[in-house]
This record gives structure tokens, C-alpha cells and sequence, in this order.
């Protein structure tokens, strides 16, 4: 068998053991599952709420559940070890049935929702989510979310860190999907920081030959680097205010093209003014003209 197939039934055959688990410990409070497979057999490690509701009276309901695994999934002589979890509260897949359940016994979603991630708080998580999709108050489905401190989303973080867990609740207008994730107490996130008092810090700080800021502010110049300074001071050459010949030379030539730009406009200025002159003399021709027209028409 190639090994994607491989990895594809087991993993199939891990979520269907899981399913399984959460059936038949459903009052137990069942926490999740650990199976890791052995040369001695298959060890699964269960986590529950009330380990004495899992193992039954006197092992009775433990040997049912071992004989159901051997039959029903193929398991070479498992061993399963009944663990109790510390704080059902910080437990994402206790916390998601106990959710479900309080929504078919009708609560309403949004006070249900708070009151939960609230408990998770209290229990001293770093983060939690609720996210409720499906037909949560009518025929409409749609997603409610009830975030409080810090969560991941993606990275391995997400995947490492992160407890996450499952319920369904089962309603008159359909189904409601429940999805709790949950951050621990003492998860060491990537991204935290601690910030230490009177830490030694000699092995961290590199030292630089020469002379510290201190010893340069305190020492005086020498005698020597004095003078050097006064000399280049004196070579510095300060304007005087007299222009140089060249300088006299673009001046001259500046202010000849500049004169004569202005004798052109005068000229052009004085034959548009001839122009004018002209024109109104021959204005003032026709102007008696046309009187004198007028005139002996008068008299006829």
C-alpha cells in the first residue's frame, strides 16, 4: 500500500475511533484521545470528566468498549488508559458538549455563549472562542462569534498550542454547529517576552577600543591641534565684496543685450504709433467728406 493511502486510513480510522469515543462516553464527559500504535499493541489514552463512569463497575464498561474496538475497527489488543481531566473548563471538547447540550435544553444562544467563554476565563485561559453556525434562531442559519483575550489562527501555534473541539446541537429547526478554542494557562506562545531586573548583561556588551564620550568631553585640545585649526581658519579665504573681472565682464555684456531689447520696443513702439496716426488721419478725411456729401444734398 502506497503511503498516502496509508496516512489517509489512518486518519480516517482515528476520527471514526473518535466518534465512537464521543457516542458512547457522551455522560462520562468525554475530554478527547491520544492513539499512538505500539510493537505490544495499539495504546489509546482517553481523557474523561468522570473516569469512573468509563471504566464501570468492576471494569465492566471498559472491557465492552476494548471488545467493540477490536471488532468494529480492526485494533490489535488495545490497551486503553483512562486519564482524568484537571479542569474540565480549559478542555475544548468538553466544554463545546457541554455547550450543545445547553442549547437543546433551550437556552438562549447568546447568553449560553457568554456565560461559557466567561467560565473559560475565570479558569485562567490566556484566550478563547466560540463560534455557533446553523439555524441559531430562525429559518435564516448564520455564524454567532464570542471572542475574549488572545487567540491563534494559523501558524503552528495554531496547530500545537491551541485546544480545539467539537459538538453539534440538535434543534426543532435544524442543527447548530458548536467550534470552542481554547489557549491554556501556561502556553509559551512564540511571540511572548520577558523582561528580567538586575540581569547581567557583561557577556552582551561589546566594548570598543579608544577613548569613551566621557574622556573626550573631559579632556582639553592640545596646544598642537589648536594651531592647526587657527591655520585653517586663516587660509579660508572670506569675500571681500568686490566683484571679480569676469564677473565685470557677464555684467557688461547682460546690460548691452538688455539695452538693446529696450531700443527695439522703443522702436516697435513708436511705428505702431505712427500706424495710429495715419489711420486716424485718414479717418478724419472720410469723416468730412461724407459732412460735405451731406451738405449739398441738403441744398439740392
Amino acid at each position: 500500500m502506497a503511503d498516502e493511502l496509508e496516512f489517509i486510513e489512518e486518519g480516517l480510522q482515528r476520527s471514526q475511533i473518535d466518534e465512537f469515543f464521543a457516542e458512547e462516553l457522551a455522560r462520562a464527559g468525554y475530554g478527547g484521545m491520544d492513539v499512538a500504535h505500539t510493537p505490544m499493541g495499539t495504546q489509546i489514552v482517553l481523557k474523561a470528566e468522570k473516569p469512573g463512569m468509563v471504566i464501570g463497575k468492576g471494569g465492566k464498561n471498559i472491557r465492552k468498549i476494548t471488545t467493540q474496538l477490536e471488532e468494529r475497527f480492526d485494533l490489535e489488543d488495545p490497551q486503553i488508559d483512562v486519564q482524568e481531566v484537571d479542569e474540565p473548563d480549559l478542555n475544548a471538547q468538553i466544554v463545546a458538549d457541554r455547550l450543545a447540550n445547553a442549547l437543546e435544553r433551550g437556552w438562549y444562544f447568546r447568553k449560553a455563549g457568554h456565560t461559557t467563554i466567561d467560565r473559560i476565563m475565570e479558569a485562567g485561559a490566556l484566550g478563547a472562542e466560540i463560534i455557533l453556525a446553523g439555524k441559531v434562531t430562525g429559518a435564516r442559519s448564520r455564524v454567532e462569534k464570542f471572542n475574549r483575550g488572545y487567540i491563534k489562527h494559523n501558524g503552528e501555534p495554531a496547530e500545537e498550542i491551541v485546544d480545539e473541539g467539537q459538538g453539534v446541537a440538535v434543534m426543532k429547526l435544524g442543527t447548530i454547529g458548536v467550534n470552542v478554542k481554547i489557549i491554556p494557562p501556561n502556553a509559551e506562545l512564540p511571540d511572548d517576552f520577558r523582561i528580567e531586573e538586575d540581569a547581567d548583561i557583561s557577556d552582551l556588551v561589546v566594548e570598543e577600543e579608544g577613548e569613551s564620550v566621557e574622556e573626550l568631553l573631559e579632556g582639553e585640545p592640545d596646544e598642537e591641534q589648536t594651531e592647526a585649526a587657527a591655520d585653517d581658519f586663516e587660509e579660508v579665504e572670506t569675500p571681500t565684496g568686490e566683484p571679480a573681472a569676469d564677473e565685470e565682464v557677464i555684467e557688461a555684456d547682460v546690460v548691452e543685450d538688455v539695452e538693446e531689447e529696450l531700443d527695439e520696443i522703443e522702436e516697435d513702439v513708436e511705428a505702431v504709433d505712427e500706424d495710429f496716426e495715419d489711420v486716424d488721419e485718414e479717418a478724419e478725411a472720410e469723416a468730412e467728406d461724407l459732412l460735405e456729401d451731406a451738405e449739398e444734398g441738403d441744398e439740392q
